[in-house]
């Protein structure tokens, strides 16, 4: 079977809107889409009168080296939020159809599904939070058409083993699409999903520049897959999704020396993740730091409530994740520059 076989049939009969970027490229008197013929005021306007390519090529291109896939196989949007979206609107049938998610994780799976009237399947995390892959496909249905795995995991840092991906993916053919979010896969010790992806048709995978390319402001993520399912989504995806200040600044941070701070910046994340795991680990009224491989800790506390008052009288927004699954005591600490980290081991200390 065709891996389009699992999406809904009105989208692979859809006629897409054609825009007038779409239509027609390369003139030199662009008199077809109603822009206006002079540029905004400001020197930040970056030829913004005229809309920009739908999936600009150079960005693309620079995305498929970067992650090792062919151009075909590369789908931009509007971070990984975007794509989440598409993914569902394109294979679940409202009142109908199901994704899959491992609680606690990523919370947008759930609110697309849910806005679409999709059903959400919940196969918790087993202890440790492992993704447990027996008790995943036992709970797939016929009606379960995306199966998402976030991993790293968000909230809790745990890393999901490329085997065990593999694993998923072999065991799924032909029951339902797999949606590996790498989010935060640059600060991980693994290999990516990506590499997988000529064997799984089935296979989608998640990857941003919000994190490890400090772009969170600029919105740009990709959506890595096989090319039926990269053009299938592009028959819903918004006629100019990619505003061009924010192309041009994904193309900035993917530049020879962007890559090379971008490096550098994960090295260091990954040092001080090590120190904020050991120094909090050892602190009075910490009952654990759980085993993270993206940039940020989760931290099981005595008094969770007093610890981000603490933190939060001191100026320190960290992320309460107790209303999730299994964490009831926790605080999520994002890995910040080593004064950051330092001033919230301080604080937590007593020492401020």
């Amino acid at each position: 079977m065709s891996v389009l076989d699992l999406a809904r049939a009105e989208i692979r009969a859809l006629v897409p809107y054609s825009s007038a970027r779409m239509e027609a490229t390369g003139g030199a008197l662009l008199l077809n889409a109603n822009e206006s013929a002079w540029a905004p005021f400001g020197d930040a306007g970056m030829e913004c009168h005229r809309y920009p390519d739908p999936q600009p090529a150079g960005l693309v291109d620079q995305l498929a080296t970067l992650y090792g896939v062919r151009t075909g196989q590369v789908l931009v949007g509007r971070g990984s939020d975007e794509a989440i979206d598409l993914l569902v609107r394109a294979f679940c049938r409202a009142g109908e159809d199901a994704i899959l998610v491992q609680p606690p994780t990523f919370g947008m799976y759930a609110v697309c599904a849910r806005v679409q009237n999709a059903a959400v399947v919940e196969v918790p995390l087993s202890a440790g939070f492992a993704l447990d892959v027996e008790a995943l496909l036992a709970a797939v249905t016929p009606a379960v058409k995306l199966v998402f795995v976030c991993a790293p995991n968000n909230p809790t840092g745990a890393a999901v083993s490329l085997e065990a991906i593999d694993n998923l993916a072999g065991r799924l053919t032909g029951r339902a699409l797999l949606v590996v979010d790498e989010a935060y896969v640059e600060f991980a010790d693994g290999a990516s999903a990506a590499t997988l992806l000529d064997r799984y048709e089935h296979l989608a995978v998640l990857r941003t520049l919000s994190k490890a390319w400090a772009l969170a402001g600029a919105r740009i993520g990709c959506l890595l897959a096989h090319s039926e399912v990269v053009a299938l989504l592009r028959r819903i995806l918004p006629p100019y999704p990619l505003p061009r200040p924010c192309v041009a600044a994904a193309l900035d941070a993917l530049s020879p020396a962007g890559q090379a701070s971008a490096r550098e910046r994960i090295g260091v994340v990954r040092a001080e993740r090590v120190r904020m795991t050991a120094a909090l680990g050892a602190m009075p009224g910490v009952r654990a730091v759980l085993p993270s491989q993206a940039n940020f800790v989760a931290v099981r506390f005595e008094d969770a409530v007093a610890a981000y008052r603490r933190l939060f009288e001191a100026g320190i927004v960290v992320r309460d994740v107790r209303r999730y699954p299994g964490l009831g005591d926790a605080l999520r600490i994002t890995v910040g520059t080593p004064e950051e980290n330092s001033r919230v081991l301080a604080v937590l200390g007593g020492e401020a």
